[in-house]
């Protein structure tokens, strides 16, 4: 390849995926919990891309398909011993607002859910992906991704207290 035809290439692809890496960064940061490791898996995810781009069939399906490689990214910086090991869990501050002792109950109901409940709930509330893009990004039926969002949320319902005004 001519070093013209690699600029182009790159640039095309900056065009195509660089839209993507803050959703990517948020996706693998819920997963991962810890922003040094979310960056570096979705770098990872970034340089994988980048080699199985011809594996992009449909370039109106670019979202989903990035956010799979990211999430499978983060499942295999999961499984590693490294992380199982290192993970300290993280200490919040409470602070005196209404508003934030709600952020925290939220996100302490979240952080009990499994890493695909969170993962799920995060594309679909957080990312606002149609069921389609969810479906496609895990490799599952429409269907399927509509049950495990269904599910997720009857889950997370229990941890979250609700107050009488």
């Amino acid at each position: 390849m001519s070093a013209d035809a690699a600029r182009v290439a790159e640039r095309e692809f900056e065009a195509l995926v660089g839209p993507l890496v803050e959703p990517g960064l948020r996706l693998a940061y819920s997963m991962l919990g810890d922003r040094a490791e979310a960056e570096d898996a979705t770098q990872e995810a970034i340089t994988k891309a980048w080699r199985n781009l011809t594996r992009l069939r449909d370039q109106t399906q670019v979202r989903p398909w990035f956010l799979a490689i990211v999430a499978n990214q983060c499942r295999n910086v999961r499984r590693t011993r490294w992380f199982r090991t290192v993970r300290m869990p993280a200490f919040f501050q409470a602070s005196a607002g209404a508003a934030d002792s709600d952020r925290l109950d939220i996100e302490r109901a979240l952080a009990r859910l499994s890493m695909g409940d969170r993962q799920i709930l995060f594309m679909h509330y957080y990312l606002d992906l149609p069921i389609e893009e969810i479906a496609i990004a895990l490799g599952i039926s429409r269907a399927a991704a509509k049950g495990r969002i269904y599910r997720a949320c009857h889950r997370l319902r229990p941890d979250l207290i609700e107050e009488d005004l």
